[in-house]
Parts: C-alpha cells; sequence; structure tokens
C-alpha cells in the first residue's frame, strides 16, 4: 500500500467496482463515468485551465479550423507537456504591460520580479517534500543536473563509478558520460541497471537495484536516477535506494521531470543529496520554463566545487557590486543567473491551482483514473495482444499506462481522431494528468484505442 491512501487495502479496482454497484451499473457503462465526473471533489480544477484547440481539416489542402475547447479532444501527453493555466497569459501579460510602462523599473518593482524566486520556492516545496532553504527556482532540468554534478561527482581512484538506469532518459546518460570523461574516466563505464530477467524486460526491480548497489557501491561515487521511470511510469522506491546508497558511501541523486504533481515525494525525510525537475509537464508551468533543484540541507555549509554566479550571492548585499563573494548557503548559492520573470509569471499561474489542493488529493484522484482506464481496456488488451509494461501494482505507478502495441501506425489513427498520447519506438504511452482529465475522457480514450487496434487487426 501507498503512505496517505485513504481506502485502506482496497486496490482502485475494487472501490470503482463498490461505486458502480451503488447506482446498479458496470464500471463499463457511460452511466458510471457520468456518475464519477458529477462526484468528483476535483472536478473544479479542470476549470483553471484551457482546453487545446483542435485542428479539423475541412478538406482543403493547409485549411483548418480551429475550435477552442473542443469537447472531442482527447489529450493524453502529460508527459510531453500539460494543458496551459488560464491566468498564464494574464501574468504575462500584466509583466509585458507593466515592461512597456515602466521599463528598467520591471526588473525590480513589477508584481512578478527578479526577487520572486525565493517565493515560489517556497511554494514548491510540499510538492518535493523539502524545507524552504532546500529548493531553488533556476535554468533547466539539464543545466541543474551539470551544475550539481559537479558537486555530487567527485570521483577518486577507488570510488569512481556511477549507477544509472538503462532506459534513463537520455539528457542524463549524456550529462553523466560527459562528467565522467571531464574527469579522465571512460564514459562508457557507467553501471548501467536493466530491466529484471524474467520480468517484461522493461520494468526495474527494487531488490535488483538494491543487490548492484550492494555489489559494485565500493567503487560508486554517484547513483543518479529517475524518480519515475519516463517510459514505463514505474515508481522507483526512493526512500530504499537512498538509504543503500548512503549505507555504502555513495551521493545520489532524482531527476523527477516524471514525479513532480503526480505523485507524493518526501526528500528530506528521504534524506535524498539532490534532485533536478522541469516544470513543463504534469505541473503545467508552459515549454522551456524554468526548472528546480533540491539540496538536502546537510550539504548547505559544503565546500564542494561548484559554478558560481552573481545571484548565488547574497541577496542583502547582492547590489553592493563589491566583487567580495558571500555565497548564500545551501542550493541557493548555485543560482547563477537572475531568473526569468516570464517563466515565473508561468510557474505562478500553475502554483495558484495546485494551492487550490494537496499532492495526496491528486495522487488519490491519479490513482482511481488509472485503475478505470486499466479496468476498461483489460479487453482491448487481451484481444490485441498488447503488453502491459507498467506495473500491475497501484502503488508503484505514477500517472500514466504504458503499453507495447503491434502497430505503430496507430499513432496517425489516434492523432486523426483528436487523440494525444505518446510513442515510443513500440510503446504507447498514455498520461493522465490528475488536475483536468476526466472519467470521460478515459472512457473516450479507450474506445478509440479499441476502434484503431480493430481497423489495424482487419488490415
Amino acid at each position: 500500500m501507498i503512505e496517505n491512501w485513504k481506502y485502506g487495502k482496497q486496490t482502485p479496482e475494487q472501490i470503482l467496482k463498490g461505486l458502480a454497484a451503488k447506482i446498479s451499473v458496470n464500471v463499463d457503462d457511460p452511466r458510471f463515468y457520468k456518475f464519477m465526473d458529477e462526484n468528483d471533489d476535483l472536478a473544479f480544477l479542470r476549470n483553471y485551465y484551457i482546453t487545446p484547440e483542435v485542428a479539423r481539416n475541412v478538406g482543403k489542402e493547409n485549411s483548418f479550423i480551429y475550435e477552442e475547447g473542443n469537447e472531442f479532444y482527447l489529450d493524453f501527453a502529460a508527459q510531453a507537456l500539460s494543458w496551459q493555466p488560464k491566468r498564464s497569459k494574464e501574468l504575462v501579460g500584466e509583466l509585458l504591460d507593466d515592461w512597456a510602462r515602466n521599463s528598467h523599473l520591471t526588473y525590480t518593482q513589477a508584481s512578478i520580479n527578479v526577487f520572486n524566486d525565493d517565493k515560489f520556492a517556497e511554494k514548491v516545496c510540499h510538492l518535493v517534500g523539502a524545507h524552504p532553504d532546500e529548493v531553488a527556482i533556476m535554468n533547466t532540468l539539464t543545466v541543474n543536473l551539470n551544475f550539481l554534478l559537479i558537486s555530487f561527482y567527485m570521483p577518486t581512484a577507488a570510488k569512481y563509478k556511477i549507477i544509472v538506469e538503462e532506459d534513463s532518459f537520455p539528457t542524463v546518460i549524456y550529462a553523466l558520460q560527459s562528467h565522467i570523461s571531464q574527469r579522465g574516466y571512460n564514459p562508457n563505464d557507467l553501471v548501467l541497471l536493466k530491466p529484471h530477467e524474467g520480468g517484461n524486460g522493461v520494468q526495474l526491480n527494487t531488490q535488483d537495484i538494491l543487490e548492484v548497489i550492494e555489489r559494485e557501491g565500493d567503487a560508486t561515487a554517484l547513483i543518479m536516477l529517475s524518480g519515475v521511470q519516463y517510459l514505463t511510469g514505474q515508481i522507483l522506491d526512493m526512500r530504499a535506494i537512498t538509504e543503500a546508497a548512503h549505507a555504502k558511501g555513495c551521493m545520489i541523486g532524482f531527476d523527477l521531470a516524471h514525479a513532480i504533481g503526480c505523485i507524493e515525494i518526501q526528500l528530506h525525510d528521504w534524506d535524498v543529496d539532490f534532485a533536478v525537475w522541469d516544470a513543463y509537464k504534469f505541473i503545467s508551468c508552459g515549454p522551456g520554463c524554468m526548472g528546480g533543484a533540491f539540496m538536502h540541507e546537510k550539504h548547505k555549509d559544503n565546500d564542494f566545487p561548484k559554478l558560481i554566479g552573481w545571484w548565488g550571492h547574497k541577496a542583502e548585499t547582492r547590489f553592493d557590486f563589491s566583487n567580495v563573494l558571500d555565497l548564500t548557503p545551501g542550493i541557493n548559492g548555485y543560482r547563477n543567473s537572475a531568473p526569468s520573470t516570464l517563466s515565473m509569471a508561468c510557474i505562478a499561474a500553475s502554483l495558484e491551482i495546485y494551492e487550490k489542493t494537496t499532492i495526496q488529493a491528486l495522487r488519490t484522484r491519479s490513482i482511481l483514473l488509472l485503475g478505470y482506464l486499466e479496468d476498461l481496456i483489460k479487453p482491448v488488451v487481451a484481444v490485441h495482444n498488447l503488453e502491459v509494461v507498467t506495473p500491475a501494482n497501484f502503488a508503484e505507478r505514477a500517472s500514466q499506462y504504458t503499453y507495447r502495441v503491434p502497430d505503430l501506425n496507430i499513432d496517425t489513427e489516434l492523432a486523426s481522431r483528436h487523440v494525444q498520447c505518446l510513442f515510443h519506438h513500440d510503446f504507447m504511452r498514455i498520461a493522465v494528468n490528475p488536475a483536468y482529465i476526466r472519467y470521460e475522457k478515459i472512457f473516450r480514450v479507450v474506445q478509440m484505442i479499441k476502434e484503431v487496434l480493430a481497423i489495424s487487426a482487419n488490415g
């Protein structure tokens, strides 16, 4: 079971079937999704987002009709980019208007200005389970990762290896290889965590990971893993893995790109050394928006090597321009440049929504939505021989379902029906943002997948 799961030992399937029985219908009956949507305590959150426009080809070359808020649009690509909060355009517009009116004064005096990064860092803390001085809003994920690797990958002749999952997102592999090479080691000497033997060839196994750490730990300087594996949606046991890493004297960091905003995270309590994330997937801060970084407070007075810029100087004396560094302790000392206020306007719009609920409530809703998807799609999986590569245990999966599909042409067929999923090789990923996806949308996407697979099977 998971922490804060209010349904005791019940599984999502049991909960949903129990609710369906109360209104005397089956889970696959359209009346059930209507019942769930009408009685959803978090349904109001959807009103704070803009439903994407849909491009409909009307038969003329390069001619499209755009329909705003089209209810037939089925967007399950939250792992790439989530919907725009309605307030984003307003807050960005206000900032641009302020710039037009007040020129350079906007830099420090606008309602959202360069000094607000601390304020927004405090608001992000509850999403990652951190103390305010452990989080910084800065840069993008890969930049933050490279900055922190300078400090946390400190190889010696005896401890120089890095453990990472074989199917990690490419940017993590590239960053790790570049740092290994710069320190004079072989970039191909990463210790790659492989999928569990006898499994589906994709999922990792916690015990396997712990055994690798036990076996390789004495020669390992750093372990860098995903909080949620982007291909499968598998949640790694960050607490257990961190304990094992520290027992072998290894530093450990996590990539939270696919975790923040959809699962509960407790970086401080789990004693994680550092973590990085972006802000445009589940938490909807916009394409290319600034991300964030975490460093445990136990490292706040470290003398690790690091890259330093003027925004890492203490705010009280930053504008004295003395050229005598007075570095901010902790992660905020890693800030190099003044933050983008346009990015912060988008962050502000998103965080306003998250202040209206809790990550625990969103996680519960995510589990039930995925349980509904799982229940509806089981017959489709059986008929078309799809392989489920997402963990069967609901406590071990984040907010997506991934399937191996026999025909990648279904990507085009689904898109023509205004269905957006994510495809990678032969994987189809259905990512559910619990802040705005309704039960009706789950019902409809399964119907569309069923229809497209039937067409594909019949040639």
